[in-house]
């Protein structure tokens, strides 16, 4: 599964909000068809440019924000879409995902409890995946395993904190990322969690590029992409259309 970001530009309301909704309507579609043209099996809508983020409850400017352009992009693209509502907020992505008939959603933290820029976050699996059941029971939960910015306080292996987060938590994906946004992802982390979780797909979430994603196919299930889809690698520029042709074609040489 090869899953290509959409990192929205700051919402309305957002500290850093400059662009309309017109204008952010029309750049997160041409993201998306751009991204499902080159052969992407999913594209993930989330508010990348709303930091400093709320550390779980997103205002509902920015909730129905995103499930106008997930609509938006939903009608334009066949291909999956996932939500991520940034830092934490998988009630509202979960309603995002039912109105715009997405196919799964990203939680950072599902299970446990870590230390991040946003203060402490505690995992609150019950209570998302009884709103899943009432909102949408076919939307899967993608949930990371200590999340990237941030430190895990409530269980440091991270071997068993993949099997708490899968077994009990209920998480139907698994996703082990760098420390940060497009930092690469640990290889011996990789192998820990698929190794404590065979049943379930494990996603890398951070730093892969057209360089390494050979290598890491042939570990995990599946990768998300976004910084090094961008011009010059950096995670708030465009996308560059040559960069995510060249990363297809050595995601695909893989499998």
């Amino acid at each position: 599964m090869l899953v290509g970001m959409v990192h929205l530009p700051a919402l309305p309301g957002a500290a850093r909000s400059k662009l309309s909704m017109d204008a952010l309507l029309e750049r997160a579609v041409g993201e998306a068809r751009l991204l499902a043209g080159a052969g992407f099996d999913a594209v993930m809508l989330e508010n990348f440019g709303d930091a400093p983020f709320v550390a779980e409850h997103a205002p509902p400017e920015t909730v129905a924000a995103m499930a106008i352009v997930a609509r938006a992009v939903r009608e334009q693209v066949e291909i999956q879409i996932g939500i991520n509502v940034l830092r934490n907020d998988a009630f509202s992505a979960l309603g995002i995902a039912a109105v715009a008939d997405a196919a799964f959603i990203r939680v950072n933290v599902l299970s446990g409890v870590y230390a991040t820029d946003q203060g402490m976050i505690c995992g609150r699996a019950r209570e998302v995946l009884t709103a899943r059941k009432r909102l949408c029971p076919d939307v899967l939960i993608a949930a990371d395993v200590h999340v990237k910015h941030a430190a895990p306080i409530s269980q440091p292996d991270i071997g068993l904190a993949a099997e708490e987060t899968a077994h009990r938590a209920g998480a139907d994906i698994l996703i082990v990322s760098g420390t940060a946004t497009g930092v690469a992802t640990d290889l011996d982390d990789l192998r820990r969690v698929k190794s404590a979780v065979p049943d379930r797909p494990v996603w890398i979430g951070s730093g892969v590029d057209a360089r390494s994603v050979g290598g890491l196919l042939a570990i995990a299930d599946g990768a998300i992409v976004g910084t090094a889809l961008k011009r010059g690698g950096k995670t708030t520029a465009d996308l560059d259309p040559k960069r995510v042709r060249e990363f297809i074609k050595a995601a695909r040489k893989q499998s």
